[in-house]
């Protein structure tokens, strides 16, 4: 990995550390160790953005969270993202998303977020691998309730990569702005029963409740699921670069697991859940069981 890649990481973090605040490209040249000019470009050779427009769009998409979320003023939100007005702050969230914010806080519906997807995770690839000092991986018995999922099908994806080269990397962004019952979107591998013909097996998607009417956005599809036991299979907190070898860690527990041992066996009806792996709470997958 150069260098320059981690320097652009480096203003990424610190974007991220200090969204509400002014962030300056003088700043950003002192995080990253190279010049203004040099800074500038590295950032946008990378990220395809220039640093003003990259923080616009993170901004934005802050906020139309908390308007989806919180009852608060639109001059509140547009002075704590960094707007100096609340015409400026609606100009902009309408070029973003296409609506207005008031009309938005007032009918929440899907918009595609903005994701801000780290640059030294990109040329990362999920390698199996044995693991010489294996870390705990913790199993727990939960519960989903009868829901409601909506998702974007590929077409011969069964793993994370090949789905985005099949998908886009866009679909996060829009199902991060739909509420979801377990507060983030998932990862899902359907079974059989809940795919068609000429779409792939492993998929993202947002849980809702199993009353959700909202409008499912095009090219979506919405599948309903019933209340299931899941375990839920959890590894140690890690650095976010290793988190290819989180997964494996999880995954390896996962294939020498025997449900046996406490009653149940593997409930091939209901889907298996990845959530998106998160170094603070290590990687987390949930797999569907039944009782013997």
């Amino acid at each position: 990995m150069t260098e320059q890649i981690l320097a652009v990481q480096r203003m990424q973090d610190y974007i991220e550390q200090h969204l509400s605040e002014n962030i300056t490209l003088a700043k950003l040249s002192e995080v990253s160790l190279y010049s203004p000019w040099y800074s500038y470009r590295l950032f946008k050779e990378h990220t395809n953005l220039t640093p003003a427009d990259y923080i616009r769009r993170m901004r934005l998409s802050r906020s139309a969270l908390r308007l989806r979320d919180e009852k608060c003023r639109i001059l509140d939100v547009a002075l704590d993202m960094g707007f100096g007005s609340v015409d400026g702050y609606q100009r902009a969230f309408f070029r973003e998303f296409g609506c207005n914010p008031r009309e938005y806080a007032a009918s929440p519906g899907p918009l595609l977020l903005f994701i801000p997807y780290g640059v030294k995770y990109r040329n990362l690839r999920k390698e199996p691998e044995e693991m010489e000092n294996v870390k705990s991986v913790f199993v727990q018995m939960t519960e989903r309730p009868s829901r409601k999922v909506i998702i974007k099908r590929g077409v011969d994806a069964e793993e994370y990569f090949q789905y985005c080269s099949e998908v886009g990397c866009d679909v996060w962004g829009i199902l991060s702005s739909i509420k979801s019952i377990s507060g983030e979107p998932v990862c899902l591998w359907l079974p059989d029963s809940l795919r068609t013909p000429g779409t792939s097996k492993y998929v993202q998607g947002v849980e809702v409740a199993a009353d959700y009417q909202e409008p499912v956005p095009e090219g979506f599809a919405c599948i309903e699921l019933p209340a299931a036991k899941y375990l839920m299979f959890r590894g140690e907190p890690f650095a976010e670069e290793n988190y290819c070898q989180a997964i494996t860690e999880v995954q390896q527990a996962i294939e020498k697991y025997d449900p046996a041992v406490i009653g149940c066996c593997w409930d091939t009806e209901n889907p298996r859940i990845q959530l998106e792996p998160v170094g603070r709470r290590g990687y987390i997958e949930l797999l569907p069981v039944k009782e013997i």
